[in-house]
Parts: C-alpha cells; structure tokens; sequence
C-alpha cells in the first residue's frame, strides 16, 4: 500500500496547477465545496479513495482523469505501478519457456549490474517502465534487474522468450552474460 502512496504522490508532485483544475472540473461527483478546499492533487486523490474511486487496485478512474487532461505520462507512471508483477499473470508462456525464462532470469540476475537499464531500453521498455523500477526497488541493484525482468514478461505475456533476451544482450555488448545465459537454457534442452 507505501508503494501506491508513493506512486500517488509523484503524480501529484508532477501535475501542474492547470492540470489540477481541470481535473477538478471532470469530477463534479465530488460536490462543489469539497472541491473548493482541493489544492494539491493529494487532496484530490483523498477525495476520490474516500468515495471508492481510487485504490491499489481501483485506478481506472484516475487514469481517465490523467489521460483526458492530456498528461499520458501521468498515466503510463500509473500503468508502471500496475505492472510491477503483483498479483496474478494471466498470459503466461508455455511450462517450457517457463522454466527457460526463469533460468535466463537467475543468470541475468547475477551478472548483469548497471547496464540493467541498457538492457531494459533493447527490451523495449520506456523511460516510465524503468523509473518505476528504480521508484519501487531504490536501494537493491539486483533487486532492479529483477523488477525490469518482470516488467518485460509481464509486457510480453505468452510471448514472452528467452531467446529475445539473449539477443537483446547481445545488442547490448553483453556477450559473456548472454553465453552464459545460453548454457543454463543448453541444460535445460539436456534434461
């Protein structure tokens, strides 16, 4: 729940006060003296969890909200928090690129470091995918790796591969963590 007030906050840092007010304006629901004392886009969000509009798991509305004043952005930080693998993924791959997945991921994980987000960019994840990583796992290195790998399966769905990672370390100059990606999925192949 920290986690959704963090995320909720950094939107409310980033709108503007025109923002503010249009938004105001889309949520008459809300009555016109309790929006008179709404001055910052916390209070708004206040407003809107009190009448069960808005939670960790109720955010259709505000992302409406963001995305008819234009601030997409807004929205994608939004989208990032949601697909930070709580919850249940319903599009999963096959148990075989399952398995080779998690494999690749173990491997990934030990030795890829800083260039996670290089990797993450080749993966074709956006500049909000990836702060929403480092938002969600600031202090862990490993910890980051691991948030953007599953920022990606999750964006892929069944079509999720290893192969894809390994070509995309490999467009990264990342020759020695994709070969030894490679072996951990040639055992997986013997077995």
């Amino acid at each position: 729940m920290t986690e959704f007030f963090s995320v909720l906050l950094q939107i409310s840092d980033d709108l503007r006060d025109d923002n503010l007010e249009k938004m105001k304006f889309l949520c008459p629901e809300l009555g016109k003296k309790r929006l008179e004392k709404v001055d910052s886009g916390i209070k708004l969000f206040q407003e809107l969890m009190q009448r069960q509009a808005l939670g960790p798991n109720n955010t259709e509305q505000l992302k409406l909200l963001l995305n008819k004043i234009h601030r997409e952005d807004l929205a994608e930080t939004l989208n990032n928090f949601e697909s930070q693998c709580p919850g249940p993924q319903t599009n999963l791959p096959d148990k075989t690129e399952q398995a080779k997945l998690k494999a690749a991921r173990k491997v990934i994980m030990a030795q890829l470091g800083r260039k996670w987000r290089t990797l993450g960019r080749r993966l074709g994840l956006t500049e909000a995918m990836l702060d929403g990583v480092v938002t969600k796992h600031r202090d862990v290195l490993e910890d980051q790796v691991a948030g953007m790998l599953c920022v990606w399966e999750k964006s892929q769905g069944a079509e999720a591969r290893a192969d894809d990672l390994v070509r995309a370390l490999r467009s990264c100059d990342l020759n020695l963590t994709a070969d030894l990606v490679g072996k951990e999925l040639e055992k997986l192949q013997g077995e």
